[in-house]
């Protein structure tokens, strides 16, 4: 059964990952998305600060949000998020990482502007092989409550 609005108490977690991150994803995300030297070559990225061919900040996120997804989302009767309140990227993720997390629940309320769906608040950690907190972000996702969800699944 899919999760619903009211099964995302403040306290749950739920784990992310591990999803691992090869130069060659590095490199095709960067081509077509973030063309900068650090994401597409080696020896840029060594001589940058990051030290390494290293992802872009995008893509981080990206590979977070397929972790969200196959994490809870695709399990949930999720409705979407209006946005990103917090993204951080704290540390540099490098060709051979591997990336796990852990999104938790901060809070949730019933939304008065859309019937049957509810919101809730999460933070979300995402970690390198090393423990080293690479990705720290916080928004809002809604999810259709158990009436609703039943009626319309």
């Amino acid at each position: 059964m899919k999760l619903v609005f009211e099964d995302f108490e403040p306290g749950r977690s739920f784990a992310l990952g591990p999803v691992a991150v090869t130069a060659q994803e590095i490199i095709e995300f960067a081509t077509e998305f973030d063309p900068q030297p650090m994401h597409l070559d080696e020896m840029a990225g060594r001589a940058s600060i990051l030290g390494g061919l290293a992802a872009s900040g995008w893509h981080t996120s990206a590979l977070f949000m397929r972790m969200m997804a196959y994490g809870f989302l695709l399990n949930s009767h999720s409705q979407g998020a209006p946005g990103i309140d917090v993204m951080e990227w704290r540390k540099p993720v490098l060709a051979g990482d591997t990336l796990s997390g852990r999104s938790t629940v901060l809070e949730s309320r019933a939304m008065r502007s859309r019937p049957g769906i509810g919101i809730a608040r999460f933070k979300h950690e995402v970690h390198n092989q090393q423990g080293d907190l690479v990705c720290y972000c916080e928004n809002w996702i809604m999810f259709s409550m158990r009436d609703t969800a039943e009626t319309n699944p």
